[in-house]
């Protein structure tokens, strides 16, 4: 009997295309395709083979990671904007402030006429017993 794995988040899974890669790898890897090729072939006569590999590489490589990088369920260039915007567009210090909601009462007096009409209420008999209990004799 054949046996397959199931993964157990079906949200990663991601729908092929063709050559086993999704529509947006398809679309950065032709694009890089499209622009490193011509350079390839339009510099190598004049500096040489090697250099001309390695430029096609470094023109090629952004494209690349935009097709291949991911985290936490992100695309490169979300990733990419999200630091940006963390680093340069936001402020650094981000100031917790609250209201204190009693500074307002006290300054009206109202906690203090609050705080004195609870002194002079009954307040309930509180028990002996540190448990509450009463002196109450255990049977055994």
């Amino acid at each position: 009997m054949a046996f397959t794995s199931i993964p157990k988040d079906l949200n990663r899974i991601k729908s092929k295309v063709a050559f086993g890669m999704s529509k947006r790898q398809l679309l950065c890897f032709g694009s890089a395709a499209t622009i490193g090729v011509p350079i390839y072939f339009l510099t190598r006569n004049t500096i040489g083979n090697s250099p001309a590999v390695l430029l096609m590489m470094v023109v090629m490589a952004p494209l690349f990671l935009l097709a291949m990088y991911e985290k936490d369920g992100l695309p490169a260039e979300k990733v990419l904007r999200n630091y940006i915007r963390t680093k340069f567009y936001w402020s650094v210090t981000r100031p917790y402030k609250t209201g204190n909601f009693y500074n307002d009462f006290t300054t009206k007096g109202e906690v203090v006429t609050i705080a004195q009409s609870n002194k002079g209420a009954k307040q309930t008999p509180k028990s002996k017993h540190p448990s509450g209990k009463g002196n109450q004799k255990s049977r055994r």
